[in-house]
């Protein structure tokens, strides 16, 4: 059996208080792009903060925990990683 995999992007800052910042400015997937060149700072900022698809987990356990408890098309609460905060965003589950 193939493990499910997830398609999302990201947003990494170094505090909470920035990602909840970032957060409310965020109603749709084109804001959540935008806030993620201009502010995320992990490589994956140059892509919107995309991150492609992964299997579940090929991530660190939070971000992890996070991408397959979201609801699909929102962007998550903060969450804390040894990298820093993390906004999710979650294109699609393959279940």
């Amino acid at each position: 059996m193939v493990s499910p995999s997830a398609w999302a992007s990201h947003i990494l800052v170094p505090s909470k208080s920035e990602a909840i910042q970032i957060k409310s400015k965020v109603t749709k997937l084109k804001d959540f792009q935008k806030l993620a060149r201009k502010k995320s700072t992990c490589p994956s900022s140059q892509k919107g903060g995309d991150l492609g698809w992964f299997r579940k987990g090929q991530m660190v356990r939070e971000f992890d925990d996070a991408v397959w408890s979201i609801p699909v098309a929102s962007t998550s609460d903060p969450v804390k990683t040894q990298f820093g905060y993390h906004l999710i965003w979650v294109h699609e589950r393959d279940e």
